[in-house]
């Protein structure tokens, strides 16, 4: 099973393949409506909710000769609150994320993700709520639904998905997340001038829909075959693949792909039990660099410094002088999800290293031309005028940094976490990056409010893209070094490649992999074309004869 149905000799029919991708891809789709998607709809909700006048004057301090813009009417949000507010849920997904691996293997994939709609659907209740330590601790509950199904949705995608179009299928997750980010913007946009509560309630309520959608949808949908052999259901196993192949649970080419399933576990658990320490352990296998290059590089993620902007974008591009900062917002969010579009077509064909090393230089020289761009010409002059032509710039070159991110670190992150681990450990070793991903989260949600602007600031303002820039920088080196090209690979043949080569040279054994692959599939079609017309010479013979 090639990271999913694919086949093995000549593989198995595109048609038959058909309900493969639909159903790997729902989980994506719930993931748009829930997942971590909801997690950037929910904090896109808060970035925008605590710049409403009615939110600040619900959780808010009152000072009148405190003004953070025309419309706050002397209430505000002090910066520990804001800091807490916005970031308390990235602590509450870290936690899920490190019990995704109990849910995953104790009680599956398919439904440890339903059991997480409802740990989420409970948090979203509490948000609606008008006092603030209830509001902060439905922030937390909210946060064990994401952080599970953050971990829980790429595991099954890169499960049951096909090999060829794995990267495309695992990348509509992060799709769903530019997608959820966007229906915030616009309900944000919608919402934000009524003077009532809700203003704010609506757009968190709207998220009740979301979870209701992925949590019944995927009572629906098969468990993933891998998940089903590693507990030794060969039946349920055989079941669920038929259906995702749309053949019968006895075909040959489901008895193919069960039998390759478990060969490739096996020899994975001759080399351990599985255990949190096997993820640490570098064997020939490798479990060890592969565990920390996934914890590392869904840090590395965090630290490009895209949260910046989809946190505080709309304060950020308010206290630049920019009129209207919703807007502006909404523009940025249509420019996120139209380019992760473009990014997860890409990551099939361009391929999953190149595409990090080019987003990572891009996004480095657009982050430093902000920076530089908003020091020399971007401040807001004495008599309270702003330049402009300077203001288009910064916008216009964040616009092109999200494009950058959209199309590379956005969706990749997730393709190479959902692929790089054996089956084995794939529970444990998700659940660790994953929960690095929302430990880097949290740690910059709650620091960020500190750095632009502000009292008790560092009064950086636009100089934080300086940071981001330098960080992305190391985004580039990382990725030169841990980060191998696993286009169009098996998972199987993802462990030979940790197994016999090396990350610089892992472009070149990946075309021998499939050189091999390809020449032993036209060697099986030519076997068998050439068992067929044996047998028709033989009938000829017969018929000839009679």
């Amino acid at each position: 099973m090639a990271g999913g149905p694919s086949g093995t000799a000549g593989g198995v029919s595109n048609a038959s393949l058909v309900w493969a991708v639909i159903m790997s891809a729902f989980a994506a789709f719930g993931g748009i409506l829930f997942g971590q998607v909801l997690s950037l709809y929910d904090t896109g909700t808060i970035g925008g909710a605590i710049q409403m006048d009615n939110w600040l004057e619900t959780f808010g301090s009152y000072d009148p000769t405190h003004f953070l813009g025309p419309q706050t009417n002397g209430y505000y949000l002090r910066t520990e609150n804001k800091s807490l507010v916005v970031s308390i849920l990235s602590a509450g997904t870290f936690f899920g994320a490190l019990l995704a691996f109990p849910m995953g293997d104790m009680v599956g994939r398919k439904y440890g993700i339903t059991f997480s709609c409802v740990i989420f659907a409970l948090g979203v209740g509490l948000q609606l709520d008008t006092h603030w330590a209830t509001f902060v601790i439905g922030r937390v509950i909210a946060g064990l639904g994401v952080g599970l199904v953050s971990c829980l949705v790429p595991m099954y995608q890169s499960e049951c998905s096909p090999k060829n179009i794995r990267g495309l299928i695992v990348g509509l997750y992060q799709l769903a997340i530019t997608i959820g980010a966007l229906l915030a913007a616009i309900v944000l946009n919608a919402t934000k001038d009524k003077q009532s509560h809700a203003a704010w309630r609506i757009p968190i309520a709207v998220q009740f829909c979301w979870a209701f959608i992925l949590g019944g949808g995927m009572l629906l949908l098969p468990e993933s075959p891998r998940y089903l052999l590693y507990k030794d259901r060969v039946h349920d196993a055989r079941r669920a693949l038929g259906r995702l192949t749309n053949r019968p649970a006895d075909s040959p080419e489901v008895d193919a792909e069960c039998t390759e399933i478990t060969l490739a576990l096996e020899a994975e658990r001759a080399v351990g039990n599985g255990s949190y320490a096997d993820c640490f352990k570098n064997t020939d296998l490798r479990q060890g660099f592969r565990t920390w290059s996934a914890i590392m590089l869904q840090g590395w993620q965090q630290l490009t410094g895209i949260n910046f902007v989809f946190y505080y974008g709309t304060s950020f591009f308010a206290s630049a002088g920019i009129k209207n900062p919703f807007i502006i917002t909404v523009i940025a969010d249509v420019v996120n999800t139209c380019m992760t579009i473009v990014g997860i077509q890409l990551i099939d064909r361009v391929g999953r290293r190149r595409l990090l090393l080019i987003g990572a230089a891009g996004m480095m020289v657009c982050e430093y031309i902000v920076a530089i761009v908003g020091v020399t010409a971007g401040q807001t002059a004495a008599d309270g005028s702003v330049n402009v032509t300077a203001q288009r710039v910064l916008i216009a070159f964040v616009c092109f940094y999200i494009a950058f991110f959209a199309t590379s670190w956005g969706p990749v992150a997730w393709v190479i976490t959902g692929e790089i681990f054996p089956l084995t450990i794939r529970a444990k070793g998700m659940s660790l990056a994953v929960a690095s991903n929302w430990l880097w989260n949290f740690g910059i949600g709650y620091a960020t409010p500190y750095l632009p602007n502000g009292v008790a600031t560092a009064g950086l303002h636009v100089k934080v893209f300086f940071i981001w820039g330098s960080t992305c920088l190391g985004c580039l080196i990382f990725t030169w070094f841990f980060i191998p090209e696993t286009k169009g690979l098996s998972l199987e043949q993802i462990d030979l490649l940790y197994k016999e080569s090396t990350i610089t040279g892992s472009e070149k054994y990946r075309k021998q992999m499939i050189a091999q692959n390809e020449t032993h599939a036209h060697h099986e079609k030519h076997i068998e074309s050439g068992d067929q017309s044996h047998e028709e010479m033989v009938d000829e013979r017969v018929d000839h004869k009679v």
